[in-house]
């Protein structure tokens, strides 16, 4: 077993590969499917450590439930179409170039390198060591696919659940189409040019202007907004009926608030200079903060419910129109602003719903790139992220509309590919209705295991509060909408027979059919002679509708799967993305989920728990991990199966942290784990199986052994099925590389390399060592397959399975079979043991003082002495001093050449004891602890003290036991050299 791992796991992967070893295990197994649902990462770019924990940790389910005898079928997938890959394609090629491309060649472009991506992403996963049908995995890109994804959205048409609307939806100026709330990120430190402006009321309805009449003409309406470009598309002011206002006379400015506070920029309007000030409503809760943030005397005048103003007409400060107040919904608070809320329906989701309630035109004079359009009157050609908001807040503060303008920090959508603000902006869109399957899909929810149980509340929060879901996209590379519009009237035609004809055309053709066929090749038979007066929609699918339609493409198709999948396992991020679209397709079509059980992982971050960027230095590459940097001493390669062990070792419900100094602490780990693999495979150099000692004949130290080895593997057990691996990972630590090299193997050393070849301790010991061997190998198989292949390659023997054949690869000798006899080691024995060992450590301690104070070197220079009143105890030490076999003798397992329990402390036993101590094991057994020098001399073969060395006049510096051993076997030959 050679140490270069960076050599040696490729050896390996190529023995796997040129052997089938997947694809056999899968074969011989007759255990029931088992059916890991793989979601797609996108095909664009390197892989980051993020793909490599997810993927490791499904490869170890997968592995682990091969072990298992069950069929796995563990299907690679990739997301193909989108934005980011058409932007690389884009930015490869020069400004003439990009003059001459049509869409077919655009979408060609992206295409290859969305192939040529997978291709090299899919080399890293192999490197990883991770097992799946490489040869065939699924394509959102493939034909077979978006048929299957042309078919959901057909089932959903049909069932009413797509419909056409103009809604606001976020739009990415930056990228010039509608994007999903998956698309979106926030980042940290936007800020915002805030306004607190005013609404000048014109009149009250009959039930209300007694209550205002007084205050006309000079009474307004205050709100606070962070897009001032949205004014042109103000269609109302809103309140909640529940609040109390209050009618505020403002008064004499205390002092000049218009220096900055800290980065908090704030200027005072124009109207607060005039001479005559208008009265306000505001929110009455908010009267006092409004004081100190306008630097002003509010005094209140009248109080009133919201409930009061609604139907009060105002008029628009930029176009004249008037325009009514409203009652809104719950996202009217005093947490923030004054109270009011300027609604624009064509640029908020709130805005809109309200507006619904009361027929509100849906405004939005802004264009695909985010400029104003003719309709906003002077700002048109504006960019209303840019001039366009200056130039609102100028002719607003000119017309005396603004109180205050201020800098404000907060949390605003932006594009995660072009990483820029968007936009809210009403637009014709197509959209799925959650609303008519919410309940449905709430359902759903909770029929399924979630793990960790906490992101069930997660995915059930987002699920019962999203809005309809805008599915179409204003791109080429993906899915076609497939949607015909009447060129006069501009009514889509779209039904189930259009339908199914694009479906059977693309599942031949492919999705390009769309943009090369005719609009009467695309319609069915019954509709070509009315072809002339269609013409072919150009939105796209959003990628969400495409992952999400996996289950279908994948799960409902391929061979050996069946719906719904056992398992879907993604980063917490996915609970918005492929976990919600997925449930929401599948629900839609079928009622059910596609998944039993979903696990979340979290994010990789670096080892100080910061998140992972170029620009900070601290990315960790998985590959760097694997082959080692550029400096190998600083960044040395430490193979796959370190990095497996650091996935196995963290607990990855919650986000996991990795750098320099933990891959070297798992790389120790490792190499102390290879270690005692290396130990066993060594003292099993000679073994065969018709040498095993019958487990009734064995010493009763090697049944404690076996007994703590079925519980180890039993608990290792338990730590897959529940998939905390990181609790694996503590109990192959404490046990492997701390309890098995502390006592046993410890104490095994002299019975493995001093009692002669064919020993019955020896035997008996190499019956253990073999039990634990095949045991270990297998249960740390899925975590490091690597190292278990190259231990199960080396072994000194023949492997037969339950069936009688020959295992010749890790993964077809199947889990360790639970041995009820090993189990059934006595309850007193177990207890005796523990105080064994114990007693052991205790014995240990006394023997360190002896060894300081130069007693003794080594502890096979002792002779240890014990005394205890527990009568019991006694007994059954004192019978281990006399035991039949020599593995249970005391000095052995203390590691002494002598050990004697005493009647009694009197004087006359004790008094030529030099070093010794108390201790009370298990709290209540109190034991004298005694240690001398050795009786007798030291055994030049096994450094035993013996009284018995120099009793053999042919061996004189042997003691009876090695002289037992070299006086019975013959001498092997030496080779003459000269």
């Amino acid at each position: 077993m050679r140490a270069n791992s960076l050599v040696r796991e490729p050896e390996i992967q190529k023995i796997w590969d040129d052997n089938q070893v997947y694809k056999r295990v899968v074969d011989r197994n007759n255990g029931g499917s088992f059916v890991l649902h793989d979601g797609p990462p996108y095909a664009n770019g390197d892989l980051h450590m993020g793909h490599a924990l997810n993927k490791i940790l499904k490869d170890i389910i997968n592995r682990y439930k091969l072990l298992q005898n069950y069929k796995v079928h563990y299907v690679p997938g990739w997301d193909c179409h989108g934005l980011p890959i058409e932007l690389k394609v884009l930015q490869s090629l020069d400004q003439d170039a990009r003059k001459d491309l049509t869409p077919l060649k655009l979408r060609a472009k992206a295409a290859k390198f969305a192939k040529q991506t997978v291709q090299n992403q899919m080399a890293s996963f192999k490197r990883y060591g991770v097992w799946a049908d490489w040869s065939n995995p699924y394509l959102t890109l493939d034909p077979e696919y978006e048929a299957a994804q042309i078919e959901v959205f057909g089932q959903m048409a049909i069932q009413g659940y797509i419909y056409r609307g103009r809604k606001p939806v976020h739009w990415s100026p930056s990228s010039r189409t509608a994007l999903a709330e998956a698309e979106l990120e926030y980042p940290e430190g936007h800020v915002s040019r805030s306004i607190y402006a005013i609404f000048r009321l014109v009149n009250a309805p009959p039930t209300s202007s007694s209550l205002l009449e007084e205050f006309f003409p000079d009474l307004c309406l205050a709100i606070w907004t962070t897009t001032p470009w949205t004014f042109p598309g103000n269609a109302a002011v809103a309140v909640s009926a529940k609040l109390q206002y209050a009618i505020v006379e403002v008064q004499s400015l205390s002092g000049d608030v218009s220096l900055s506070a800290g980065n908090k920029k704030r200027r005072l309007g124009n109207i607060l200079k005039e001479s005559k000030k208008p009265f306000l409503i505001v929110a009455s809760d908010l009267v006092p903060t409004l004081e100190a943030k306008w630097g002003v005397k509010l005094i209140v005048k009248k109080l009133l419910l919201g409930s009061d103003l609604e139907n009060c007409r105002y008029i628009h400060p930029i176009d004249n129109r008037e325009c009514p107040v409203v009652i809104g919904g719950d996202y009217i608070t005093t947490e923030s602003g004054t109270g009011l809320v300027h609604t624009a329906p064509g640029h908020g989701q709130e805005d809109y719903v309200t507006g619904l309630k009361y027929g509100l035109p849906v405004l939005s004079p802004v264009d695909d790139d985010g400029k104003f359009t003719e309709e906003a009157g002077q700002f048109c050609g504006l960019d209303v992220l840019g001039d366009g908001n200056v130039a609102v807040v100028k002719y607003l503060d000119e017309h005396l509309s603004i109180v205050m303008e201020e800098s404000y920090e907060h949390k605003y959508p932006y594009d995660w590919r072009s990483k820029k603000p968007t936009i809210f902006r009403a637009t014709e869109q197509w959209f799925a209705s959650v609303e008519g399957f919410r309940e449905a899909a709430m359902n759903a929810i909770g029929d399924v295991k979630w793990i960790p149980p906490q992101s069930e509340n997660r995915i059930s929060t987002m699920t019962s509060s999203r809005s309809d879901w805008c599915i179409s996209r204003q791109r080429t590379w993906g899915v076609p909408i497939p949607v015909f519009y009447h060129m006069q009237s501009k009514e889509p035609l779209m039904n189930e027979e259009t339908i199914n004809h694009i479906k059977t055309i693309i599942a031949q053709k492919g999705s390009d059919a769309w943009w090369y066929m005719t609009v009467e090749d695309l319609l069915p038979e019954k509709y070509r002679e009315k072809a002339s007066d269609y013409e072919k929609g150009t939105d796209t699918m959003d990628v969400w509708f495409d992952s999400g339609s996996s289950w279908a493409a994948v799960v409902g198709k391929r061979n050996g799967h069946s719906f719904p999948a056992d398992l879907y396992l993604e980063g917490t991020d996915q609970h918005r993305g492929w976990f919600q679209s997925s449930l929401l397709t599948s629900v839609a079509t079928i009622g059910k989920a596609p998944y039993d059980s979903v696990i979340t992982h979290g994010f990789v971050l670096d080892e100080k728990g910061l998140k992972m960027s170029k620009s900070l230095g601290n990315v960790v590459d998985p590959r760097a991990v694997i082959e080692g940097g550029k400096n190998s001493k600083e960044a040395p390669g430490y193979g796959a199966d370190v990095l497996r062990l650091w996935v196995s070792s963290v607990d990855y419900t919650g986000d996991v942290t990795i750098g320099p100094q933990v891959l070297r602490q798992m790389s120790d780990i490792y190499r102390k784990l290879r270690g005692t693999l290396r130990y066993l495979l060594g003292n099993l150099h000679d073994w065969r199986a018709d040498y095993a000692v019958p487990y009734h004949n064995l010493p009763m130290i090697d049944q404690h052994a076996l007994f703590q080895l079925e519980n180890f593997t039993m608990n290792i057990k338990v730590g897959y099925e529940k998939y905390q691996f990181f609790k694996i990972f503590q109990i192959i630590q404490r046990f492997v590389i701390v309890d098995l090299s502390n006592f046993y193997f410890d104490v095994a050393k002299d019975r493995l390399y001093v009692g002669g070849t064919t020993n019955f301790t020896r035997r008996s010991c190499q019956t253990v060592l073999a039990a634990h061997l095949l045991s270990i190998v297998r249960v740390i198989a899925p975590l490091l397959p690597h190292l278990a292949e190259d231990v199960w390659q080396n072994l000194p023997f023949r492997y037969t399975t339950e069936d009688g054949s020959i295992a010749e690869f890790v993964f077809e000798s199947s889990w360790p079979t639970q041995n009820e006899t090993w189990l059934a080691f006595p309850t007193k024995e177990i207890d005796f043991w523990e105080k064994v060992l114990e007693l052991r450590n205790e014995v240990n301690k006394v023997l360190e003082v002896a060894r300081s104070e130069k007693l003794i070197g080594s502890s096979l220079d002792a002779k240890v002495y014990l005394q205890t009143s527990d009568a019991s105890l006694a007994s059954r030490l004192f019978e281990m001093c006399a035991a039949n076999n020599d593995a249970d003798t005391l000095h052995r397992i203390f590691i002494t050449s002598q050990a004697e329990v005493l009647p009694s402390l009197e004087n006359e036993l004790i008094s030529g004891i030099p070093f010794s101590g108390e201790c009370l094991i298990q709290g209540h057994s109190r034991v004298w602890i005694g240690v001398s020098r050795a009786e007798g001399s030291k055994c030049e073969r096994c450094w035993n003290f013996s009284p018995r060395v120099g009793s053999f006049p042919a061996h004189p510096t042997l003691c009876s036991r090695c002289y037992n051993v070299v006086g019975v076997q013959p001498l092997p030959a030496v080779a003459v050299t000269s």
